[in-house]
């Protein structure tokens, strides 16, 4: 488990490049739906998020970082690839 702003998260995925929903829940086997409300801080089953009020628009609660590692690993290459 980690904590996080939800801020952060988003910077996470302003980073993705067009299309990177899709390509992470393709890769893990979930809907491309979870994969957004990750992001948005939601809580679903798939998430493994949820928000609580808090600073930089509240404290992100992530149980399962699988989306945010394949995110963070899309972002990476991206950067490097450049």
């Amino acid at each position: 488990m980690i904590r996080t702003t939800f801020n952060r998260l988003r910077e996470v995925k302003d980073s993705l490049p067009h299309g990177s929903s899709a390509v992470i829940a393709t890769e893990l086997g979930i809907a491309a739906d979870d994969v957004r409300d990750f992001f948005r801080g939601t809580a679903t089953p798939d998430s493994g998020s949820h928000l609580e009020p808090g600073p930089d628009g509240g404290i992100v609660t992530i149980d399962n970082t699988r989306i945010l590692d394949v995110a963070l690993r899309i972002a990476w290459e991206t950067k490097n690839a450049l």
